[in-house]
């Protein structure tokens, strides 16, 4: 079946995000990021949320057909979308839990362009809050489906288990965001990765 993945964004404002916008920072990341044409949003959100987000691109790459990145201000854009230095300086700016317009405004004008296609779209992100959820439930109502093995999972957890879904090349169970359980009993440990 063809799914188009949403994946939610990476922190613009923690302590990785102040490394790599530190204007002195000089490891290869952080000077691309000052220097035209910038850097992919994916890889970005991965350096900046580490394996969360490299989880959800890894696996949304093995077994989606359409990719799109969540911003706090600028909709849903592809993960290839090359950003810079002032572009996470502006996203970091917008709190997305305060459901701003800045925020909410370009991420519905987006979601509209989803509304009349037929494929499920999947969210990679927590539904435990409905920062995310509750605009894309509004427009996509039972197509929007998020990984059954997500409820009671922190990111980290999330993140580990993506990735071992993705090594074992086998997907994950899909369930309708509309009206499932937000908060779950935490789910055992992840046994350790191996060889990573």
């Amino acid at each position: 079946m063809r799914r188009i993945f949403l994946l939610s964004p990476a922190r613009c404002d923690g302590r990785r995000a102040k490394m790599i916008l530190n204007p002195n920072a000089e490891f290869p990341l952080a000077r691309a990021l000052r220097e035209p044409p910038g850097v992919e949003i994916g890889e970005v959100f991965s350096f900046l949320s580490g394996l969360y987000f490299r989880g959800k691109l890894a696996y949304a790459r093995a077994f989606g057909t359409e990719l799109l990145v969540i911003t706090t201000e600028r909709g849903l854009v592809p993960p290839s979308q090359r950003v810079m230095r002032d572009d996470l300086c502006s996203f970091a700016e917008v709190d997305i839990g305060m459901a701003s317009e800045r925020y909410l405004t370009p991420l519905r004008r987006d979601v509209v362009s989803l509304e009349s296609r037929t494929e499920e779209v999947v969210l990679l992100g927590s539904i435990a809050t409905g920062k995310y959820a509750d605009t894309l439930i509004e427009a996509l109502g039972e197509r929007l489906v998020f990984p059954r093995e997500f409820v009671g999972r922190g990111d980290m957890s999330r993140g580990g288990l993506l990735l071992r879904q993705v090594r074992d090349g086998r997907e994950l169970e899909y369930i309708p965001v509309a009206g499932a359980v937000r908060h779950g009993t935490r789910p055992p440990k992840l046994a350790p990765l191996r060889g990573r």
